[in-house]
């Protein structure tokens, strides 16, 4: 095979298109993937957009998505940590490689944050881990520092938001998740252990009529800066709020009591290992919304952009 397709932006701000490209060749500290599934993550969009263009520099045209999961085909010389035949998932993207997931094959460095699978965990299920899942173990970390403590998790139903609520309930945390009505038993069965149906009215108002006392943690992965605030009076003194979004007022934040983290995410191997054996041991669940032939992603790119998640949703080959 000399080509392969792929899923491309030609500039920033472009829509994606399916293109045939070269079949990329591994150097000597890289490896050649045959993608078996990719997963689509906020994240990607946010590339499409330029958020990284002024920290580093991209090469077009750019192959979309983060994360993937696939076999490796080969290995360059100066490769140790993995061989042909090893089943990996991880974090493909180098914009300044012009690499992504979103193609028949993907080249990554040795370097990058991948890992071998156990042979009994899927590859939807792997490729659905990586940013989502040390997203929201971190942000939990980073929202809560001991037990017994009440943490509201706000955009609980999206794919950072399941893993979430999980992480919290197993740390011991009283856990409080938004949702629809069509998630509130699933987020229960997640952890969960008060719903806030947001059909009922304004999330905000419902939390405060229920906790007059105030929260210890808020992990808020939908507000904009112009509502931190509001949504930081949900919180006792001392209580800590989370934005996956950023752009909050951290002095604004600490005038009130409030200690307020603008996340960034810290991805490692050895975190990434960790979420690969829970979900293989079914310690970790993994709710895929929805499966996307590689051949349709560019025609479904706006809806994709703009559809309100239930869970995970994968691109997987055809």
């Amino acid at each position: 095979m000399d080509s392969m397709r792929a899923v491309t932006i030609s500039d920033f701000g472009a829509e994606p298109e399916l293109v045939e490209l070269p079949m990329p060749e591994p150097g000597p500290d890289e490896v050649l993937v045959r993608v078996e599934a990719a997963a689509v993550n906020p994240f990607d969009w946010k590339v499409v957009d330029g958020a990284l263009k002024d920290f580093v520099p991209h090469q077009f045209p750019l192959v979309l998505g983060n994360d993937a999961a696939g076999v490796v085909e080969r290995v360059g010389a100066d490769v140790v940590r993995f061989r042909p035949g090893d089943r990996v998932c991880g974090q493909f993207m180098s914009v300044r490689h012009g690499r992504g997931a979103c193609a028949e094959y993907a080249v990554i460095s040795g370097k990058s944050y991948a890992v071998v699978l156990p042979a009994d965990l899927p590859f939807d299920i792997a490729a659905a881990l990586p940013t989502a899942g040390m997203s929201a173990y971190n942000a939990i970390d980073a929202a809560c520092g001991a037990d017994d403590r009440t943490i509201l998790i706000n955009g609980a139903t999206g794919g950072v938001g399941q893993f979430a609520v999980q992480f919290a309930a197993r740390r011991g945390l009283r856990v409080i998740a938004t949702a629809g009505p069509d998630m509130a038993d699933y987020l229960g069965e997640l952890g969960a252990t008060e719903l806030v149906d947001r059909a009922l009215g304004d999330t905000v108002d419902q939390v405060r009529a229920a906790h007059p006392e105030g929260l210890d943690a808020v992990l808020d992965l939908v507000s904009g800066p112009a509502d931190a605030l509001r949504v930081a009076r949900l919180l006792d003194t001392g209580g800590t709020l989370v934005s996956t979004v950023g752009g909050l007022d951290k002095d604004a934040l600490a005038a009130m009591g409030v200690l307020g983290v603008n996340f960034q995410n810290k991805s490692s191997n050895e975190l990434l290992t960790t979420l690969v054996a829970m979900a293989a041991a079914g310690m970790l669940k993994v709710r895929i919304d929805a499966a996307i032939p590689l051949s349709e992603v560019a025609a479904r790119a706006s809806k994709l952009r703009t559809a309100r998640s239930r869970g995970k949703t994968v691109i997987l080959p055809g």
